[in-house]
């Protein structure tokens, strides 16, 4: 879409006429009609102008579609294993206090329980701070590019074209990530099973649980790694949950590893540290082990209710 023809379409979206647009410039309406009419073309001082009346950003108003879904597939790719990690990072947060803590009560550190715990929580926050930069860096990257998924637009035959063809090509990529990953979420307690079943000590357990979610965190990198670039394509071709449906109403989203790990990390944080807690992170392995259990049915009963979403 050229730049008279989003003109156009957002100064028939705010209601207006050439007569009002041009009085909120300080042009004449003649100026406006020859902007839409690609005739001629205002000066950055009016760029920056439009930019603040109609909220959008100069880029959007300059650069041409195939230049911008270009360069948004681009951040989109860039951002993937950033966002990857980030997920990745708060899903494991807790193995370090959770095994600080155990060895400490078994004697097998020379550490205060109390002690144990404190640095437990410090390497809990930093990597949950570390994950929370990475992703609030990510989103700042597309701040321009928030329209796509609150608004309907139109996308050009040759940038649909080259979209699909993206797609197409990453299609097996993705397929297989996400294979890859719903494996490793049912395979996630296999180590907490095996603990339990050769009674194992209770460090032993804890290492169980532990390892279970380093697995999840695997198969969360895997869904995060294949989601954010399937889902750049999707917002682009209005697919999916961002086709024009689910805008009007609010999509349901499929990225919610990280809420989900974040609100398991609080629930842990109150019943271990709460005014009814027994400050005893060792205790509190079970919560985790719950949690990385149902971690895959929460998935697919997502991918349920999106599937159902998509054919209303």
């Amino acid at each position: 879409m050229i730049f008279a023809d989003k003109l156009i379409s957002l100064r028939k979206k705010a209601g207006w006429s050439q007569e009002e647009l041009a009085e909120r410039l300080s042009v004449t309406r003649q100026s406006v009609s020859k902007w839409e009419g690609a005739q001629s073309f205002p000066d950055i001082g009016k760029i920056v102008h439009l930019s603040q009346l109609f909220g959008v950003s100069t880029d959007y108003l300059l650069k041409d579609e195939m230049e911008q879904a270009s360069e948004y597939l681009s951040l989109r790719r860039a951002a993937a294993p950033r966002l990857a990690l980030a997920t990745f990072l708060c899903v494991v947060s807790p193995t370090a206090l959770l095994m600080l803590s155990a060895l400490s009560e078994a004697g097998r550190i020379a550490m205060p329980e109390n002690a144990a715990a404190g640095f437990g929580l410090l390497i809990l926050l930093a990597l949950v701070a570390a994950g929370v930069i990475l992703f609030l860096s990510s989103a700042s990257k597309v701040k321009d590019y928030e329209y796509l998924d609150k608004e309907s637009f139109e996308t050009e035959y040759g940038v649909e074209g080259m979209v699909r063809e993206r797609q197409r090509d990453f299609r097996e990529t993705y397929n297989r990530l996400n294979i890859v990953g719903t494996t490793l979420c049912i395979l996630s307690a296999m180590p907490l099973f095996a603990s339990m079943a050769l009674s194992a000590s209770e460090v032993l357990l804890i290492a169980g649980v532990c390892l279970l979610l380093f697995i999840a965190a695997c198969g969360c990198v895997a869904f995060v790694y294949g989601g954010v670039q399937q889902s750049a394509m999707q917002r682009l071709l209005e697919e999916g949950a961002y086709s024009r449906r689910i805008k009007a109403r609010g999509s349901i989203r499929a990225a919610f590893s990280v809420t989900y790990w974040l609100i398991v990390t609080a629930i842990f944080l109150v019943y271990t540290f709460g005014p009814s807690g027994n400050a005893q992170p060792s205790s509190g392995w079970i919560i985790w082990a719950v949690a990385g259990v149902l971690y895959g049915a929460v998935a697919a009963i997502m991918g349920i209710i999106e599937r159902g979403a998509y054919k209303q």
